[in-house]
């Protein structure tokens, strides 16, 4: 996948996340980075640069993905969405793919597993099964 051109935005709340995450996309390609550390600012970060792509945080302060998701979605329904969220929030990840989530993710994020989403992401071939 090593040349594919593409641009993500990485919201966390976490900045060691964002930095794992951005190191990654930065391996295969990503041509622009932007970063957000709660939902408001993924908002305003997804309305200013439209990515094509998204990677999520669930549970964050000030907006979390749920409502960070609809809003992104609402602006843009090609936009693919990937979620994440530690363990125990089984239940919130399946409420993002019927939202409109492309996949969902379960933290710790592997890099094999997000190299594996975004390129079926710029294929736009869902899995049918996602990642939790």
């Amino acid at each position: 996948m090593k040349g594919e051109q593409f641009s993500i935005l990485i919201c966390d709340d976490s900045r060691m996340v964002r930095k794992h995450l951005r190191e990654t996309v930065e391996l295969i390609g990503a041509l622009e980075i932007f970063e957000a550390k709660d939902g408001q600012e993924a908002v305003e970060s997804f309305r200013l640069h439209r990515p094509q792509i998204v990677i999520m945080d669930i549970i964050m302060p000030v907006k979390d993905g749920i409502q960070a998701l609809k809003e992104i979605s609402k602006s843009d329904s090609g936009v693919k969405v990937i979620m994440a969220s530690s363990a125990g929030t089984h239940s919130h990840l399946k409420k993002t793919i019927l939202l409109g989530a492309f996949a969902t993710i379960q933290k710790p994020i592997s890099e094999v597993v997000i190299r594996d989403i975004i390129y079926k992401a710029l294929n736009n071939t869902r899995k049918s099964s996602n990642h939790i």
